[in-house]
């Protein structure tokens, strides 16, 4: 399997051009890195890239679906039918993909997964081998991984490496939801399977089953917090303060009412 990388400067957003092998079909997930070296790489190993999937609307995914349009104009450019509407211009979609449907690159099958949280229509793309024998997941609503041949799994902004996504952006649902999604969803793939996140570096089931500050609470493995602090203004008990992709903090906060949250670290002031 090739996946290429590009990652915007500004947003820290990857753009990933994907395919079986050089000479065949390829699609991009995501689109908000810089296309230019993702179409040179196109070109370089034969491809002819004929989707762009995309894991959610937000302007640091989609903003230069444009540009790989202009270089190949027949592209499918698919997301979730909960927020085609909510793309707009040059990005808009040409039509819906969503969890269940399967689609073919060469000899490579991939399947959508339905994340939400950091966003209601959020999906992640399961990559592997077509015609491959699917590993049993441990529960029923389980994605289950692919026997025999490499997988992958790009997550969009649901999960990163050694964070989590926020629910506090445009379009989100629930702290519930987001952490069904990772706990429910992409920690019941098999360990080995290679994360490629929405924002900078790839990481894999297993590293971030072990290592990951937020998972580990969910499992049951570290404590939660009981820090009061500010979130957003208002008064909350800091469950945890983990790291975030881009260098900072990424907080999980507790309300007074006992809902929680994923908010921006830096918008968390502790009361010490």
């Amino acid at each position: 399997m090739i996946v290429e990388r590009a990652m915007s400067e500004q947003f820290l957003s990857n753009t990933y051009l994907v395919a079986d092998g050089e000479g065949g079909p390829a699609f991009f997930v995501d689109a908000g890195g810089p296309v230019k070296g993702l179409i040179e790489a196109a070109a370089d190993l034969g491809l002819e890239p004929t989707h762009v999937l995309l894991t959610h609307h937000h302007f640091d995914h989609v903003s230069e679906v444009g540009a790989l349009r202009e270089r190949w104009p027949k592209l499918e450019v698919l997301i979730s039918p909960l927020e085609r509407e909510l793309l707009a211009g040059a990005a808009d979609a040409t039509g819906t993909v969503q969890a269940g449907q399967t689609l073919r690159f060469g000899t490579l099958e991939v399947r959508p997964l339905s994340t939400p949280g950091h966003t209601a229509g959020m999906l992640s793309f399961l990559v592997g081998e077509a015609g491959g024998q699917a590993q049993r997941p441990s529960s029923s609503t389980a994605p289950g991984g692919f026997m025999g041949g490499e997988a992958v799994v790009f997550t969009g902004d649901t999960l990163f490496k050694g964070s989590v996504g926020g629910v506090r952006a445009p379009g989100h649902t629930t702290y519930t939801d987001l952490r069904d999604s990772i706990m429910g969803t992409l920690m019941e793939l098999p360990g080995e399977t290679v994360i490629y996140p929405g924002h900078t570096d790839a990481t894999t089931v297993a590293w971030e089953w072990e290592n990951n500050g937020f998972i580990r609470i969910w499992r049951g493995l570290d404590a939660q917090g009981t820090e009061s602090c500010t979130a957003l203004g208002e008064p909350a008990t800091l469950v945890l303060l983990g790291d975030d992709y881009d260098g900072g903090k990424k907080a999980w906060v507790r309300w007074p009412d006992g809902s929680d949250d994923i908010v921006p670290g830096s918008r968390v002031e502790r009361n010490i």
